[in-house]
């Protein structure tokens, strides 16, 4: 089972280590991060554009896996600079030879920009334009308004101009297609599958992660790919049904690892996979398999389990990649045309959030941030410090719109800022002074742009650290359009980093902090009607679709329990308002493969409705002889599914099922309880 939402700690050397390791992909990209950011610093070097450190951090927010989303995500923002600008340059005619409006110009439009960045689809790109403004405006206040002034504003823009147009040609070049990146992580998972056949114990935590991480990304490839011309519809329609059998086949395999009575003989384990190996060759060469030839010979004698799961696995593999109907895309739960078309508006809305002009976390973060920013700006200029300019930059990269993020990317911003100092310092002692051109300059930014890369684009968890390695290693080695090796420069810079983070902690946990409680009621309550709704669909293409974003949820769910650790005392909810929520959330993802099987042969089945009240705070049931709750009266089963051909006659799937998840509900009602028995005796003897 896997560990508790809410009982994550922080990562250990252990942990660490497991964060670290190369995953299929993860070398590809930091080596594309690194070649775009030694090119940028090339042409950097060669026009003589200031602060080509900048411009070498923007590589790491303009590019992502596939290169249709990276080259899209360059252009945004190159013609989001550029509106930016000629708005600066509006601007700049009352601002510049004025300080008290300069400074109110730049905490104002930081305002705005922070405002779009929490409440409409700037998200992305918002905080980084925010920083570049503000960064913009203050330095025009050291030159006279005309024909400097314009050339400073040329070099704003080209700041964001160049790394764009190295990512739009590394990327054009060397990386992989969406449709190859959907294939290749179709073909992970059933590998996945099939190890955990054979030995369950050993990949339990590959088998969840493949479960938690959801369709949605291989949903946004393949629309890419149609984009992009590297796939056709009907290809598309094909994949889109191979997403849909592949997770059922991991629910499947997660069925037999977790139950020692779901576990299949070597007879049936051997054909499975070798099945699931020539179709996962198949996915990661580009293609997809059709009209697959599976024959499973004795199922009938299996155990209740076993057989469900031979039964699920056969009918998942046979149709694969068969289309039956419309294949929903991911998060549809709709079977007609009129709710379908309602559901792909919904999702597409407009550039603001649905709560954007009623949220008022949205300007209370917007406040946050520029008081932050503007605190330091004023800080170094009236030290006269113009050397920890990092910390009114760092401000921008820091804040995020709850205290528990905030401080999580604080503290690994932390660490990264030491690690990225500690690089960029040994670099300009021991290497920057036998560095003679550009290019020995261009191979040491490739070299530290690698490694932040490999932090940066690996788990979630650690991957801030790895942009501020990035930006604090820039800073110290790209001091000018040559090697430089002023140590002066790396220490202020790191400096100005560290007293960004510490003014951001202050304000984020002192002035309206937002805790993660927050949202974690209401996606509770969402994430329970949605299983309730997608148990009752009858098209399973649309039913394993909101299924896997269930999952999804789910595990963004547990994140946000586990974030609660960064949260100060007076933020933090008490420990048993997370203790009851961790409860819910762990019986929850216990009955998600029960409900998901239940609702694959029996679509409305009212045991799934019993286990979804019961999770809402409804007593508890009277355990019957077999040691199982009756989560709901077995007479009143739904209609079974014709697509199995046995589950008209076959009721021990359906009660195997409910013994399954009414077994695990009642474990971890005892340990609850048990848990809770033992506070109150250490209560008591204290």
């Amino acid at each position: 089972m896997a560990q508790p939402a809410g009982d994550l700690a922080r990562p250990g050397a252990a942990d660490l280590l497991k964060l670290l390791a190369p995953y299929p992909g993860r070398a590809a990209i930091a080596t594309r991060i690194a070649l775009i950011c030694a090119l940028t610093v090339f042409v950097t070097s060669a026009y003589g554009t200031p602060e080509a450190a900048i411009s070498a951090y923007v590589v790491f927010f303009l590019n992502r896996s596939d290169r249709v989303m990276s080259v899209v995500l360059s252009a945004t923002m190159l013609l989001a600079i550029t509106v930016v600008i000629g708005l600066v340059l509006l601007v700049t005619k009352v601002a510049l030879d004025n300080p008290v409006w300069r400074v109110a110009c730049i905490a104002v439009l930081s305002f705005g920009l922070l405002f779009l960045t929490s409440a409409s689809k700037l998200r992305p790109v918002g905080a980084i334009l925010a920083m570049i403004v503000g960064f913009v405006l203050d330095e025009l206040g050291s030159v006279p308004f005309g024909e400097v002034a314009t050339r400073a504003l040329l070099y704003a823009w080209l700041m964001v101009a160049i790394p764009v147009g190295a990512s739009i040609c590394i990327n054009l070049l060397i990386s992989p297609s969406p449709r190859r990146l959907a294939g290749r992580e179709l073909a992970k998972r059933l590998r996945v599958a099939a190890r955990s056949l054979v030995e369950p114990e050993a990949t339990h935590d590959a088998l969840s992660t493949c479960l938690r991480e959801g369709d949605a990304q291989i949903g946004t490839w393949l629309k890419l790919s149609v984009a992009e011309g590297s796939s056709t519809s009907a290809d598309v329609a094909a994949l889109r049904q191979a997403m849909s059998s592949t997770l059922a086949i991991l629910v499947a395999a997660d069925l037999a690892a977790r139950e020692p009575s779901g576990r299949l003989p070597a007879s049936f384990i051997g054909p499975i996979t070798d099945a699931l190996e020539n179709m996962a060759r198949m996915l990661k060469a580009g293609g997809y398999p059709a009209d697959i030839e599976l024959s499973l010979k004795g199922v009938q004698e299996l155990t209740p389990l076993a057989r469900i799961v031979a039964e699920d696995l056969h009918d998942a593999i046979a149709r694969f990649a068969v289309i039956e109907g419309d294949v929903p895309i991911e998060g549809e739960g709709a079977v007609d045309a009129k709710a379908k078309a309602a559901t792909t508006a919904s999702k597409r809305g407009g550039f603001f959030l649905p709560d954007a002009f009623t949220n008022p976390e949205h300007v209370r973060y917007a406040l946050k941030t520029t008081a932050a920013a503007m605190f330091c700006y004023l800080l170094y200029l009236q030290i006269n410090w113009p050397g920890i300019h990092t910390c009114f930059i760092t401000v921008y990269m820091v804040s995020l719109g709850t205290t528990a993020e905030t401080v999580e990317k604080m503290t690994l911003r932390i660490a990264g800022c030491l690690v990225g100092a500690l690089l960029g310092t040994a670099a300009i002692v021991f290497v920057t002074p036998v560095l003679t051109s550009v290019l020995g300059l261009m191979a040491l930014v490739l070299f530290g742009a690698w490694l932040a890369a490999w932090v940066a684009f690996g788990s979630p968890r650690i991957a801030y650290a790895g942009f501020q390695i990035a930006l604090v290693f820039f800073m110290c080695v790209i001091q000018g359009a040559a090697p430089g090796f002023d140590l002066t420069v790396a220490r202020d810079r790191t400096i100005g980093i560290l007293i960004g983070n510490v003014v951001v902690y202050l304000v984020f946990t002192r002035v309206w902090p937002v805790s993660v409680a927050a949202r974690v009621d209401a996606a509770l309550a969402a994430l329970r009607q949605q299983w309730e709704r997608l148990a009752a669909l009858p098209h399973a293409g649309a039913r394993r679709a909101q299924a896997a974003s269930a999952m999804a949820q789910c595990a963004a769910l547990e994140q946000d329990l586990a974030l609660m650790h960064y949260e100060p005392s007076w933020v933090r909810p008490e420990a048993q308002w997370i203790a009851e929520r961790r409860g819910v959330l762990a019986r929850l993802g216990a009955l998600e493969g029960p409900m998901f099987l239940l609702a694959e042969r029996r679509p409305g089945d009212a045991a799934i409705r019993g286990w979804l009240k019961r999770l809402a705070g409804a007593p508890l049931q009277t355990p019957d002889e077999s040691g199982a709750a009756a989560s709901a009266d077995p007479a009143m089963p739904a209609a079974p599914n014709p697509a199995l051909p046995n589950a008209a006659t076959d009721d021990a799937a359906r009660t195997a099922l409910l013994n399954v998840g009414d077994s695990r509900l009642i474990q971890l009602e005892h340990a609850a309880l048990n848990d809770a028995a033992k506070d109150i005796t250490i209560h008591a003897s204290a």
